[in-house]
């Protein structure tokens, strides 16, 4: 009877586990998504891609989370006189929100608000 309590428990544990693992990715990729956006802000840009692709590496499961990760990369592609990454990116988000919309501020910035009007106006 104890071995059965004993083969029940570990059973337990190790169903544990396996939840364990799969909450543990999630605060990884929203970790990188912040950390991110931290680094686009301070105008570290070449850290800011790697943080940004890797939350979405990671796996952000919240769409919004995901948009905001495309946004932010083609906000620092964009900076970085990199256009065509800039409009990819810009394109991942509306397909992942076609109502996807840039704050007012943002839409009037010079560099990526046209690109992101462009992209708007374009017949899909």
């Amino acid at each position: 009877m104890t071995r059965s309590w004993i083969m029940f428990a570990a059973i337990l544990i190790c169903t544990g586990c396996a939840g364990t693992a799969k909450m543990h990715e999630e605060p990884k990729g929203k970790q990188m998504l912040g950390s991110g956006i931290k680094s686009y802000e301070d105008g570290n840009y070449k850290e800011a891609v790697g943080e940004l692709q890797g939350a979405l590496d990671a796996g952000l499961s919240s769409s919004a989370d995901k948009v905001a990760a495309h946004k932010f990369l083609a906000f620092t592609y964009c900076i970085s006189s990199r256009e065509a990454l800039c409009r990819e990116e810009f394109m991942k988000a509306l397909a992942i929100d076609p109502k996807f919309e840039l704050a007012p501020a943002e839409a009037g910035h010079p560099i990526w608000g046209n690109v992101f009007r462009s992209i708007r106006k374009t017949p899909k």
